[in-house]
Formats: structure tokens, C-alpha cells, sequence
């Protein structure tokens, strides 16, 4: 695996999460929740999968990052959540630091 599909595996555990965090609080059917569980199985292996290659410590901060952003955008545009321009500016600030994080992390050498 190169440092892309690592990095493009953390991108599909954090949209996995957001599905999940929003199920977490929205789900009421028994589909809902199925629909929750799932993502809570493809985020996280996927997650791991990510940490074979790079280093789990970023790995978790830009995965954990990433669906924070996603989570409050998505609550934003479906959920019509009120968007400030404090909310606004933080995610942004978030979203620097994930940047930086991968910009900086190095890909693990194959053992």
C-alpha cells in the first residue's frame, strides 16, 4: 500500500464515521440502526487498515479530525444546524491542523 491509499483510507473511515456518529443520534428503525452498526464495522477496519502503513498516532488524529469537520458540516446542511462564523473559523482551524499532520507523516518502511 502507498502513502495515497493509506491517506485515501483515513478520507473513507472519517466519512464512515460521520454516518455513524449521525446514526448514533438519529437512527430509530431497526434498518437505521443496522445502516449505523455497518458503518461502525467499515470505519473502524478500515481505520486499521490505514495503521498498518502509517503512523497510527496521525492516522487517529486526522481520522478523528476529519469526522468532526464532516459530522458538523453534515449537521449543518442536512440537520439545518445554525452555522456561526465562530463554528465556522474552528472547523477551519481543525481542519489545518489535519492537513498539517498528513503534509508531515512519513510512510512506515515494510518490515
Amino acid at each position: 500500500m502507498n502513502n495515497n491509499l493509506g491517506w485515501a483510507k483515513v478520507f473513507g473511515a472519517a466519512f464512515f464515521e460521520v454516518v455513524w456518529v449521525i446514526g448514533l443520534k438519529h437512527a430509530s428503525t431497526v434498518l437505521e440502526w443496522l445502516v449505523t452498526a455497518i458503518a461502525i464495522l467499515i470505519s473502524f477496519y478500515v481505520l486499521i487498515s490505514a495503521g498498518r502503513k502509517l503512523p497510527i498516532g496521525t492516522v487517529y488524529s486526522v481520522f478523528v479530525g476529519l469526522g468532526t469537520a464532516g459530522t458538523i458540516m453534515a449537521e449543518i446542511i442536512i440537520f439545518e444546524e445554525a452555522l456561526s462564523l465562530a463554528k465556522l473559523a474552528l472547523v477551519l482551524v481543525l481542519l489545518t491542523g489535519v492537513v498539517g499532520l498528513k503534509r508531515v507523516t512519513k510512510e512506515k518502511s515494510v518490515s
